[in-house]
């Protein structure tokens, strides 16, 4: 049997220079094609514009746009080249923390994973992930540690009709530095039945003194231990109100413009 391959078929520059760069750092097998050439058996799933889908002949076209999801797509192309069982359900597993780790598996195949810019983007992700597979059940299991990030993940999803569950995180999340533990976390979290729970908004998000301890810690690992953020952004990051990363830019200029000093891992900064 041949091997299934990816059709990259657009006269768009822009849009193909973008999907074939992305196809040879993916690995992936492709193959160039003009809108309404014959199509090879061979090629399971073909990538092209909106504007061109409509002149493809093929069971299964994904049209991208322009600044578009691009997680779900990849998911969606990996599930055409490895199709599995078609009825079985998507399950997202997120590993709750200011850039929460995620895993798109379907049955034991992990279609996708990576980070988030912030717990809120995982309803976008979910959308994306709903318009990709429409037939498909979606089911979205969330990790129930870092309190704070768990807590904003589910009121993100408040509302979104779809199958949420809270899972024990307990030997769920592997050793070492952060990334990219936390996607080897989420596909632990995706993997780990949990426990339903309802479709409302949760409480307010509380923010406790080792919450904020924990967020400064992260920021000297990112950092490189160069600097540690103070305690009033570390609670904006927790809030929702910054990301991680724009707190550890404004972090950068200020280490840049001040004299350095040696830190010190051992006592977080009291601002």
């Amino acid at each position: 049997m041949r091997t299934r391959c990816v059709g990259l078929a657009t006269l768009d520059p822009l849009l193909y220079q973008e999907l074939a760069t992305e196809l040879r750092e993916r690995r992936l097998p492709s193959v160039s094609l003009l809108p309404g050439s014959p199509v090879p058996d061979r090629v399971a799933v073909i990538l092209t514009s909106p504007e061109e889908a409509g002149d493809l002949r093929h069971a299964s076209v994904l049209a991208v746009a322009p600044g578009g999801d691009r997680t779900a797509l990849w998911a969606a192309v990996e599930q055409a080249l490895h199709p599995g069982d078609p009825n079985s359900e998507i399950v997202l597993g997120i590993d709750p923390g200011p850039r929460p780790g995620y895993a798109v598996l379907s049955g034991e195949r992990c279609l996708a994973e990576g980070s988030l810019d912030r717990p809120e983007s995982v309803a976008a992700l979910t959308a994306q992930l709903r318009r990709r597979f429409p037939r498909r059940a979606l089911r979205i299991r969330v990790g129930d540690g870092d309190r704070p990030s768990r807590d904003r993940v589910l009121n993100a999803l408040a509302g979104s009709h779809r199958s949420v569950e809270l899972v024990d995180e307990q030997g769920t999340t592997p050793h070492g530095r952060r990334r990219p533990r936390d996607a080897i976390a989420a596909r632990a979290i995706a993997r780990a039945p949990g426990r339903p729970i309802a479709g409302g908004p949760t409480s307010t998000v509380t923010i406790t003194p080792g919450d904020i301890a924990n967020l400064q810690r992260l920021s000297r690992e990112h950092s490189g231990g160069k600097f540690t953020i103070p305690r009033s952004e570390a609670d904006r990051v927790l809030r929702g109100e910054l990301t991680l990363g724009e707190a550890l830019v404004l972090g950068e200029r200020r280490y840049r413009s001040t004299p350095h000093r040696p830190p010190n891992p051992s006592r977080p900064d009291r601002a």
